[in-house]
Order: structure tokens, then sequence, then C-alpha cells
């Protein structure tokens, strides 16, 4: 099973693949628990009932380990064509949104256009800060 493409922050990518971007600020939505994570965050989250990967990124910045970050978001884009995949920072706009914007690179969507595709399918606020937007339309496949 794999998420309602009319979920509440549910992006559908080009591919079809359908990857959920959340806020942890906010209770976990009703549904179906995500069966792996990819959680953005500036120090380590909770543990979850599910598979997970925690990439350091600090609020309103840049993942402290760009190779790291790379590394987790393939593996997160490749379980998304057959697992429920959900991306997660504490507010879900800015690292999420940015998260997502490379994502979308990974599936297709040529970088210059990933942000604009993310805020269209996603969230309009996402990815928040000059840096966020220059480091998504920058990133390579």
């Amino acid at each position: 099973m794999n998420w309602n493409p009319d979920a509440p922050g549910v992006l559908r990518l080009p591919s079809g693949r359908l990857v959920r971007g959340r806020g942890l600020a906010r209770p976990l939505p009703d549904g179906p628990e995500p069966e792996f994570a990819l959680y953005l965050l500036g120090k380590e989250p909770p543990a979850v009932a599910w598979d997970s990967t925690w990439v350091r990124w600090p609020d309103f910045r840049l993942p402290a380990d760009k190779a790291a970050f790379a590394a987790a978001l393939q593996d997160a884009w490749e379980r998304a064509a057959t697992e429920r995949v959900e991306l997660a920072c504490h507010g879900g706009h800015g690292r999420t949104g940015t998260a997502l914007a490379c994502m979308a690179v990974l599936d297709g969507v040529p970088a210059a256009e990933a942000v604009a595709y993310v805020r269209a399918g996603y969230s309009p606020k996402a990815v928040e800060t000059p840096w966020q937007r220059r480091f998504a339309s920058r990133f390579e496949a």
C-alpha cells in the first residue's frame, strides 16, 4: 500500500512515486504510518516504529554533510518506488521542501525547476532560504 495521492503533504514525482513531507512539530497524520523516513534535523530525532535515517541539518541551513545527505536521499528515492517514504523536519517547509526538491531532481525534474515543482505540488512555503533554493537548483542526480 502506498500513500493516498490526495492526502495533505503527499508529493507525486514524475515517475509516479509518492513521497510525504511533514513537519514533526505537528501530530502524525491519520492513515498509514511510513515504512521509511528521512529526518532532517539539527539533533537526533526520537525513536520511531519504522525504519529511518537521520541527516544532521540545522534549521534554516544546509545539510552538515552534503555527501551523507545525497546518499540518504538516493536511498529514500529508491525506497519510494515500493514503500511509503516520508521526509520530515521540524516545520515541514524549509529542510523538507529542499529535500523534496532534490528528490524531484533525482526523479527527472530539471534542477532549475525543482523548487517551483515542489511549491506547486507540496507547499507554496517549501524551501525557505535563498541558500536552500540555490542548493536545490544546483543539486545533481
